[in-house]
């Protein structure tokens, strides 16, 4: 079976939970991304930050992205999936979530993302369609 290891992109980069949504939106561009995860104080994972979520929670809501810390945008407990997880588990995850990308861990330690493009492409068609749908739907 393929794990997340296979299919994630590695080298994660994480924005710290004190850093600005500026500061993140500056990463996002930086790396080419659309989520980064949300270290704490202590490097481990808090949550995902996306630009979606940039523009929508604060640019949207009117306030000063220079302002605003990245850990408030995170959504209660990180959503995560193991390094040798097969895609059986990422696709049930992601669907069980409603969430396209996955930081990849290894014990505790973060070592990529896996997005729903890289689990699309490692799944038989029929399955990820069905991925796309479940995603896609209220």
């Amino acid at each position: 079976m393929t794990t997340a290891r296979e299919i994630m992109t590695g080298g994660a980069q994480c924005v710290g939970a004190h850093e600005t949504a500026l500061a993140a939106a500056r990463k996002l561009k930086d790396l080419q991304v659309g989520a980064l995860p949300i270290c704490g104080d202590d490097n481990r994972l808090i949550g995902v930050v996306t630009d979606r979520d940039i523009v929508v929670k604060v640019l949207g809501a009117g306030l000063d992205p220079g302002e605003v810390e990245t850990g408030t945008l995170a959504q209660g407990e990180a959503v995560t999936i193991g390094a040798d997880d097969d895609t059986d588990e990422i696709f049930a995850t992601m669907t069980r979530h409603k969430v396209r990308r996955l930081p990849v861990i290894d014990g505790n330690a973060l070592v990529g993302m896996v997005a729903l493009a890289d689990t699309a492409r490692a799944l038989k068609d029929p399955e990820a369609g069905r991925l796309i749908e479940a995603l896609s739907t209220d």
